[in-house]
């Protein structure tokens, strides 16, 4: 069995690399495929195999996907571009005879009014249509979304109200990938994938207890939030996605409940005191 995983220099496709090591894939059975593939030169002096490709090179795709079974779907970085670079992916994979296909989407893309949410379902209906089989991991809000750090000085700023949010690792969610794939069975073609929910209140308290010192929360007006993420330094457009996503989340769009996660891991999610902890380390 050969995985392909896409977006290996990204972090999440980066800890899927490696929680396919850490689960007993043979490292000449995983293809690691990239942009900047110098990032991932370890990966090949440990025995993966490390190929170049890019999402808005179609020939590329097609060379790394050779001898591919299963592939994981990284979802692309910049929103606009997504569904033609992914529908790439696609048509690479079922030209390479993929058996099947994992792909990270977003929360309840199917009825969400989040705009980051429509490239998601478009790739899902994109998958249905291409006939090779698939599962939809729809990954929950990473918690390395919020600058904890940063925090300790200027408290958390948003906009997502008395919302709550099912804040979960980066890590957990690759490690869920990777269960996905090797599994012999899964009992779901649709996943929803998250941890602990809580309110940006409720995170900014848990900062304050790891860390001593008070961390506020400041919810805004989408605008205003929008504006804040570009005066630190995001992409409008960016920017505008996240904020929208925030606001969204006010009325649950970003609550996914445990089960799903806890299911493919094999345990809870991270608990969030202990990611948070580990992120102010």
């Amino acid at each position: 069995m050969t995985i392909v995983v896409t977006g290996a220099t990204g972090g999440l496709g980066r800890h899927a690399v490696e929680s396919l090591l850490a689960r007993g894939v043979p490292a000449d059975r995983i293809v690691a495929v990239g942009r900047s593939i110098e990032k991932i030169q370890d990966l090949a002096d440990r025995g993966v195999d490390v190929r170049y490709a890019s999402y808005d090179e179609p020939e590329s795709l097609r060379k790394a996907f050779v001898g591919a079974e299963k592939l994981l779907l990284v979802s692309a970085s910049e929103p606009g571009k997504r569904v033609p670079q992914h529908q790439n992916v696609i048509d690479a994979a079922k030209e390479a005879g993929v058996s099947r296909i994992f792909y990270t989407s977003a929360p309840h893309a199917d009825t969400s009014a989040m705009i980051l949410a429509t490239e998601h379902l478009a790739t899902e209906q994109a998958l249905a249509a291409s006939g090779i089989p698939f599962v939809v991991l729809r990954n929950g809000w990473y918690l390395e979304n919020y600058d904890l750090r940063g925090a300790l000085e200027h408290g958390l700023v948003g906009a997502a109200g008395d919302g709550k949010i099912s804040l979960v690792t980066r890590a957990d969610l690759a490690e869920a990938a990777a269960a996905a794939v090797v599994a012999d069975r899964l009992d779901k073609q649709v996943y929803e994938l998250g941890g602990e929910g809580v309110t940006m209140a409720e995170l900014a308290a848990e900062v304050s207890r790891q860390s001593g010192r008070e961390v506020t929360y400041t919810n805004l007006p989408p605008e205003k939030y929008t504006e804040f993420l570009v005066g630190v330094g995001l992409p409008e457009g960016f920017a505008a996605v996240l904020a929208d996503s925030d606001h969204h989340a006010a009325s649950g769009a970003l609550y996914t409940g445990t089960e799903d996660l806890a299911q493919l891991l094999g345990r809870p999610a991270t608990p969030l005191a202990d990611a948070v902890r580990a992120r102010l380390a």
